[in-house]
C-alpha cells in the first residue's frame, strides 16, 4: 500500500472502538462516541491545520491509484458486518439501560461516519456499481432518499433558502434537524416526480426510486424484527436515526449562514468557494475522507476525495468538524463564534 494512502486506514479506528463497545460493558459501550467527540477534537486542538495541496506529479499518481477506491469499497462489508454484529450484541440478555444506550450510539456513529459519509462519496461516482454501493450504505442508515436529494437537489440549491440542508444564520440546530430531515425527504419525492413525468413514465411505479427505497427500508426493519425481535428492530431504527442526525449536524456546519446572491433574472450566482465552510484539521479530514474540504467538493462533485484541494477563498472553521459539531449543540456559543465570521464574509464578498 502506498504511504500516502496509509493515513486513510485511520477510518478503521472507529469500527475498532465499536468492536470494543459491542463486547464490553459499562462506559466502554460509549467508546466510539468518546473517541469521535472527545479524543479527535482534543487532538485537533494541538495539531495545526494543513492547507497544503498535492503537486501536479503527486496528483497524477494518486489519480490512477486504485487503493483509494478499494478503501471505500471495503467500507460496505465493514458496515454490514457491524450492523449484524450489533443486532446480536444488542439482543444479549442482562444488558443495563446504559449499556443498551451505549451500543445503540456506537452503531449510530458507524451509520453516520461510514454508512452515510462514505455513501456520499460513492454516490457522486459515475459507475453504477459504485452508486449501488452508495445505496447499500444508505440503506444501513435508513436514509436512502439522500442519494436523490443530495445529488440532484442540494448541489443545485446549496446556500439558498430553497435548500433544506443549508442552515440559516441564527437557526437553532434542533430546528434545523426537523426542517432538513423532513423537507429533504419531501424534495426527494418531488425530484422523482419531475424526473418520471419528463420521461413520460408513471410516477406510481417501481421506476420511482423513492417507492423502491421505502419498500426496501420497511422490509429491512421487518426482517430484523422477525429474525430477532421488535425491540431489537426499534434499537436499530434509533441507531439509524442517530446516523441521520450526525449527517444533518455536518450539513448544519458546512453551510451555516452562507447565501448565494440572487440575480435580477431570478437565477442565483454560481456556487463559489465561500459558500461552504471548510477545515484543514488533519485528523478529521482523514476520518471523513476529506469531506471537510467541502468547497472543492461543491466546485466539482465528481472529484475523488483524495484529490480535493484546499481553496484559498474558502472560509475556514476555527476547529475540525467533530469539534464544530459539538459547538453547534450549544447555540449561544456557536452563534457567538460563527456569526461574526458570517458577517465578515458577507461584507468581503459583496
Amino acid at each position: 500500500m502506498k504511504i500516502r494512502a496509509v493515513k486513510y486506514l485511520a477510518v478503521f479506528t472507529l469500527p475498532l472502538t465499536a468492536a470494543i463497545a459491542f463486547t464490553s460493558y459499562g462506559w466502554l459501550t460509549f467508546l466510539p462516541v468518546i473517541y469521535a467527540f472527545g479524543f479527535v477534537p482534543l487532538v485537533e486542538v494541538f495539531l495545526q491545520p494543513r492547507p497544503k495541496n498535492l503537486s501536479d506529479s503527486e496528483r497524477e499518481l494518486v489519480k490512477i491509484d486504485r487503493i483509494y477506491d478499494l478503501l471505500l469499497y471495503l467500507m460496505v462489508p465493514t458496515q454490514y458486518a457491524f450492523v449484524v454484529w450489533f443486532l446480536f450484541a444488542i439482543a444479549e440478555d442482562g444488558l443495563t439501560v446504559t449499556e443498551i444506550t451505549g451500543r445503540i450510539m456506537s452503531l449510530g456513529m458507524l451509520c453516520g461516519v461510514i454508512g452515510i459519509n462514505v455513501a456520499h462519496e460513492l454516490g457522486h461516482r459515475p459507475k453504477a456499481t459504485e452508486q449501488g454501493m452508495a445505496k447499500l450504505l444508505l440503506l444501513s442508515s435508513l436514509y436512502t432518499h439522500f442519494f436523490i436529494e443530495h445529488n440532484r437537489g442540494h448541489h443545485a440549491r446549496v446556500a439558498t433558502h430553497d435548500d433544506p440542508a443549508t442552515a440559516r444564520k441564527n437557526e437553532l440546530i434542533y430546528i434545523f434537524w426537523f426542517r432538513s430531515v423532513i423537507m429533504s425527504w419531501v424534495h426527494a419525492w418531488g425530484l422523482e416526480h419531475t424526473r418520471l413525468t419528463r420521461a413520460g413514465e408513471k410516477v406510481l411505479s417501481l421506476k420511482n426510486e423513492m417507492i423502491v427505497f421505502t419498500i426496501v427500508q420497511v422490509l429491512m426493519v421487518a426482517i430484523i424484527a422477525l429474525a430477532f425481535s421488535l425491540t431489537v428492530a426499534v434499537y436499530f431504527v434509533i441507531a439509524a436515526i442517530m446516523g441521520m442526525l450526525l449527517l444533518e449536524t455536518v450539513n448544519y456546519i458546512e453551510h451555516y449562514g452562507l447565501k448565494r446572491d440572487q440575480r435580477e433574472n431570478g437565477r442565483f450566482e454560481r456556487v463559489m468557494p465561500w459558500h461552504s465552510w471548510n477545515s484543514n484539521h488533519v485528523y478529521g479530514r482523514i476520518l471523513l475522507f476529506e469531506l471537510t474540504r467541502h468547497s472543492d467538493h461543491h466546485y466539482k462533485a465528481s472529484k475523488p476525495y483524495q484529490l480535493l484541494d484546499h481553496m484559498e477563498e474558502a472560509p475556514q472553521l476555527p476547529t475540525g468538524y467533530p469539534g464544530m459539531m459539538l459547538l453547534s449543540l450549544l447555540p449561544p456559543v456557536f452563534f457567538a463564534i460563527m456569526n461574526p465570521k458570517v458577517e465578515k464574509l458577507s461584507l468581503k464578498n459583496r
